[in-house]
This record gives C-alpha cells, structure tokens and sequence, in this order.
C-alpha cells in the first residue's frame, strides 16, 4: 500500500493559495470570546457567558409544530420556488402592515433570506464595485465590515457617541465622504449599544440619502424588543423610505428562531430585485416546511412576541436593580436584549472583560469588537434567567470595581 507521503506530489511544491479576498476578511471577534470562554468551562469553572447574542428560550410549540406536519407534505420535499413561496411574503407583509403601518407588495418588495446575516454580508456585494465607499456605524455589528470586505469595497466609520444617543451625526460627515458614499447601514434598537431611534430621525436619514444617492440598509433584527411601552420604529414607516433603501427583519430574535434562518428584505424595488437575482446563482431558497412554519409565526398569535418582550423587559430591571446595588452606573436599554455598560476606571474593554471571566466567571463582549467608539464599554446579553443575571451582578460586585 502506499503511502501518501510516498507520492511525488506531496513532495512538491504543491501549494492551495486562497484568494485575495479571503486574507481581507475581518477576523471573526466571536470566534475569541468563545475560545476564552470555552477555556474556562473546559477547566470546571461555573461561566455565566453573557458575551453573545443566541436567543436561550426555545420556539414557540405552534410554531414547531407547524413545522412537523409541513414536513409531512410532499410539496416541500421538491425544490421551493426560487425566490421563496408566495404565502410567507405575503405573511410578512401582513405582519409589517399590522406593526408598522407599511404597505409592501409581496412579490416586488420582499425578498427571503437565509437568515438577516446573509442579506446583510450580500446588500455590499450587490451594490459596491471595488473601491466603493460605505458607511458604516462604530460601533457596530461587525458582519457589516464581512460584507464590504467581500466587495472589495472601502468603508467610512459614522461613530456612534453618548451624547447624541448613539446615533450617526450626519451633519458630521465630510462632503467628500458624502459624495464618495453608495452605501450606509443603520441599526435599530441598535446592537451593540441597545439604543432606539425614533421616526424623526428616519425622516432625516431619508433626506440624508435622498439628497447624496445613497442606499440605505436598515438592520431591523431586533424591531419586535421595545421596553417601557414602546415598539421601536421602522426605517420603512419613513416617507420616502422605500424610494432610498431596504430594511432586513429576521425571525430569529422574535420568534427565538435563530436556528432556523429565515429572514427578509424589504422596500425598494430594484434593490430586491438584485438580491433575488444573487440568490438564484447560490440558493434554491428555504426548505418548503420551514417556510410554512414561518408563516404561521407571522400571522397567528402574536402573544409568543408579547411575552417575550416582557420576559426580557423584567430580565433587564432585575439586572439593572442588581447593576445599582454594586454602583455600577448604566443607562437602560430601550429596546434589543443587550445592555451597553461603560467600564471602570483603569481598564480597556477589553482588560475588564478578562477580568470579569477569569475572577467572575461571567463572560461579557468587550466594546472594542465592535469598533474603535466601542472602547470604554462591554456588551452584556440579557439572554439567562433572572436568578442567573443576579448571580453575575453578584459575582461582579464581589471585585469591589466599582467602589
């Protein structure tokens, strides 16, 4: 038998290059905290891992139920119509109509995705050439720079500070980064700040983009999590909105669906058209079951959201009343499942973050994974139970940080 150390071509200089784009791809910051995390677990340690963002209560049962007897139909079990059946875009066209006031034709103005992550690494590669400006806010969920670095395109940082509520200061942005701009991503209620926006401030990024041809990406992942009363806005209830840009709603977060990648783009016409047209050269859309079993998310009860919401809505008081006990001062979130806290005195995001892990076991997402603005904070996830988020604010203040 040989071996195939034996044979000449191993013997060669037979090499495997990647391509270019692939040694430009952003190093993936997730891929860190798990490792670290993982290291701990590894040794016996008790890690309250508060550093991601994975939905940890299961589907609603109608909805996977809904999915059992789909998977039953021998309808499914054939290719699905390449750009998805018709009945789930209308379902989530329905659902926007009741939740936000937005009119959208199902068959022009909604593409389905694999997800909201794909739409929104795909959006760059159909509409940037090489060389081509985005913005992009900082900080911000980094797969928006695993987009842009796909295209070969270059990307212009919009900082997102406290004192103006963590949102983008158009009037800040040069008009020679204005001019060069084809691209610009939003995001609301915001990961990883967990700041909202309101409908005013949709209305001037309409006229922000209006007026520079820029295609606006609303990141809309988290549009069902609003606190205190409140249902975060939609880029799409802007007038206009659908002349300038899309907006990306996933199931995943609402419908804790994150497993099942089912996601959306909505509003401009020509914009879903070429996503469409980039998914019939990769995909042959979502199994037919599963897009039966979203439907039936979107359009039967809605009080799966509702408790949801308040579930997390009464994770982040708990946590926030803890938070105070031990002096550490934040703001609390408006909407999303995240918490954005500022870190003490003497310590970087990301040293406090290795702290917390190796002296508390709790595990938070340093700012800085999220961009340069991000330094001085750490993103904590509401995503365990009450007694759990106690535990870590018990465990933190232990440290004595914060005194």
């Amino acid at each position: 038998m040989t071996k195939s150390t034996d044979n000449p071509l191993y013997q060669s200089a037979f090499r495997i290059e990647p391509a270019e784009v692939m040694t430009q791809l952003p190093t993936q910051f997730f891929a860190t905290l798990v490792q670290k995390v993982n290291r701990e677990i590894s040794a016996g340690h008790d890690v309250i891992n508060l550093g991601q963002g994975n939905p940890d209560t299961p589907t609603p049962a109608h909805i996977v139920k809904a999915l059992q007897e789909a998977a039953t139909n021998p309808l499914y079990h054939k290719y699905s119509p390449f750009t998805g059946f018709s009945f789930l875009k209308e379902a989530i066209a329905k659902r926007y109509l009741e939740d936000y006031g937005v009119e959208l034709d199902p068959e022009s103005e909604v593409a389905v995705l694999f997800g909201g992550k794909t739409g929104l690494v795909q959006i760059p590669q159909i509409l940037l050439n090489p060389g081509d400006l985005c913005l992009v806010p900082d900080p911000g969920y980094p797969d928006y720079w695993s987009g842009v670095a796909l295209a070969k395109a270059e990307m212009s940082f919009m900082p997102l500070r406290k004192d103006n509520a963590f949102l983008p200061d158009f009037g800040s942005i040069s008009e020679s980064v204005r001019k060069q701009a084809k691209l610009m991503f939003l995001n609301y209620p915001n990961n990883p700040t967990s700041a909202t926006a309101s409908l005013p401030f949709y209305e001037d990024t309409v006229k922000f983009a209006a007026e520079n041809s820029i295609v606006v990406a609303s990141d809309f992942a988290y549009g069902a999590i609003g606190f205190d009363g409140q249902r975060p806005v939609s880029f799409l209830q802007a007038p206009g909105a659908k002349e300038v840009g899309i907006e990306f709603y996933t199931l995943s977060k609402t419908y804790n669906m994150a497993g099942w990648r089912v996601g959306f783009a909505l509003g401009n016409r020509e914009v879903i058209s070429m996503i469409n047209q980039l998914q019939d050269h990769i995909y042959v859309s979502l199994f037919g079951g599963i897009q039966a079993a979203a439907a039936e998310a979107l359009t039967a009860s809605q009080d799966c959201v509702h408790e949801l919401v308040e579930r997390y809505e009464s994770r982040r008081n708990a946590f926030f009343n803890g938070l105070a006990e031990i002096g550490w001062q934040a703001e609390k979130p408006g909407g999303s499942f995240f918490s954005w806290l500022p870190v003490p005195k003497g310590y970087t995001s990301t040293s406090f973050a290795d702290i917390l892990l190796q002296e508390a076991k709790v595990a938070v997402a340093p700012g800085i994974g999220f961009g340069e603005h991000g330094e001085g904070y750490v993103r904590v996830g509401l995503l365990t139970s009450e007694e759990r988020l106690r535990e870590a604010v018990h465990r933190i203040g232990k440290l004595k940080l914060f005194s």
